[in-house]
């Protein structure tokens, strides 16, 4: 080895062999829900979110229907806006 590190690329067998990792499309339609979810129960349109999060309504409507998986200082933002509290955390696999 030449000194740098590798990167895992999946757990260690002995971690978990039954782990299904969390792919990047699956992680956009949680957050796309979540936020349409939060705006809708504030009775918002999404220009009003936009307009709330200092984007327009398109870049909210890409957000909503999962065609783009938002930066943090984006999600912060919205969070912000809608007067929610973005957590960020990892979770251990539930023990069988």
């Amino acid at each position: 080895m030449d000194g740098t590190q590798q990167r895992a690329t999946s757990p260690p067998a002995a971690v978990d062999p039954d782990f299904e990792p969390l792919t990047e499309r699956d992680l956009a339609y949680q957050l796309a829900q979540v936020v349409a979810d939060r705006r809708n129960e504030l009775g918002w349109s999404q220009s009003e979110l936009g307009e709330e999060a200092g984007m327009r309504q398109p870049h909210v409507s890409r957000l909503e229907s999962a065609n783009k998986l938002p930066n943090l200082s984006t999600l912060l933002r919205i969070a912000n806006a809608m007067g929610a509290k973005l957590v960020v955390q990892l979770e251990k696999p539930e023990q069988q």
